[in-house]
């Protein structure tokens, strides 16, 4: 297997750097999917004239959101700046969605600072009338962080919002069912509960434990970024919140999952990020889906034929791990 990842882009400063030349997009500026179906911005998601810019008067089904935890533009923040940062792109998220749209909220809870941002952020979603609270989802992770102290974090939050009356489909996993009981009476006959369903499988709920986290030997990894959600999980999102033709909106593309699934799927994706690095990767990740049917890179990286192969190995040497004592407990 081919073993040439880049180091966590945020950290490895000199490539980045490099990086950059061989970006498209400069800050403020959109790319134009030549299918004419998506749309990529170099944008601030917390800034109203550049959401716009990316939106242009469209209204969006659904929104899926990742901000990065406890940072904003790699700095950290206190978490009273960081919610009110929040609040700015909640709402103009909320001004983008159509009258009946569903919002999901990716967010760490950090066990040892009062389960922050999560908790502060859940009180600031309070203030905002045009959106209510559905549901509160665990995404169980294979890996987590913890101590022979305290309870091992293997969990992802989703934090699930509507806005209007938005429909709901149905979401199966890929979990067969066992557990029979749960007798009613259906037409006069006594009946249970396998019986009576519409899937010999057990439907999603809000804690999802079969969703593979992602690393370096699956197909879909993007080396680089440190926060790439699982494509089966979005997949769902998507498929539950929005059918075919509609808009998502995602203003944190990251490694640009929400616009990959969106295009397997048969959706519309307006997404940004405020690093040129990450709209690239975005970007190329979608070219090269189109051309060669594959989701990610596995080790290697977006940049390979531009870099070099021998180039993120290099890389390598500036970026130290952390000690155990500096990680945070936050998971991505």
């Amino acid at each position: 297997m081919k073993n040439n990842p880049l180091p966590r882009l945020d950290r490895a400063g000199k490539l980045r750097k490099e990086l950059l030349r061989h970006c498209r997009l400069k800050p403020g500026e959109v790319w134009e999917d030549p299918l004419g179906r998506h749309r990529v911005g170099c944008l601030d998601a917390a800034d109203g004239a550049q959401v716009a810019s990316l939106l242009r008067e469209e209204s969006a089904r659904l929104a899926v959101q990742d901000p990065p935890y406890n940072l904003a533009a790699f700095e950290r923040r206190g978490v009273a700046e960081y919610v009110a940062w929040c609040q700015r792109w909640v709402e103009l998220t909320v001004d983008s969605l159509a009258a009946d749209a569903a919002l999901y909220v990716w967010l760490g809870a950090d066990q040892n600072d009062g389960f922050q941002p999560l908790a502060d952020f859940m009180v600031m979603m309070r203030r905002i009338p045009e959106v209510k609270s559905r549901s509160f989802i665990t995404l169980r992770n294979q890996r987590g962080y913890g101590t022979s102290h305290n309870w091992m974090a293997v969990r992802q939050e989703l934090v699930y919002y509507t806005k209007g009356d938005p429909p709901f489909h149905v979401q199966y996993t890929g979990i067969p069912k066992v557990l029979r009981g749960y007798y009613k009476e259906v037409g006069g006959r006594r009946t249970e509960n396998i019986e009576r369903s519409k899937s010999e499988h057990i439907r999603a709920s809000n804690v999802w434990v079969d969703v593979q986290q992602v690393f370096y030997r699956m197909e879909e990894n993007v080396s680089g970024c440190y926060a790439q959600k699982p494509l089966e999980a979005i997949d769902r999102i998507v498929q539950a919140s929005s059918s075919e033709s509609e808009l998502v909106i995602d203003f944190f593309a990251h490694s640009g999952t929400t616009l990959l699934s969106c295009e397997r799927l048969g959706r519309r994706c307006f997404t940004a990020d405020v690093d040129p690095v990450y709209c690239e990767i975005v970007i190329r990740r979608l070219e090269r889906f189109r051309e060669k049917g594959l989701l990610g890179w596995q080790n290697g990286h977006a940049f390979e034929g531009v870099l070099g192969d021998e180039t993120a190995p290099a890389a390598k040497s500036n970026h130290r791990p952390r000690s155990r004592s500096a990680r945070q407990p936050t998971l991505f």
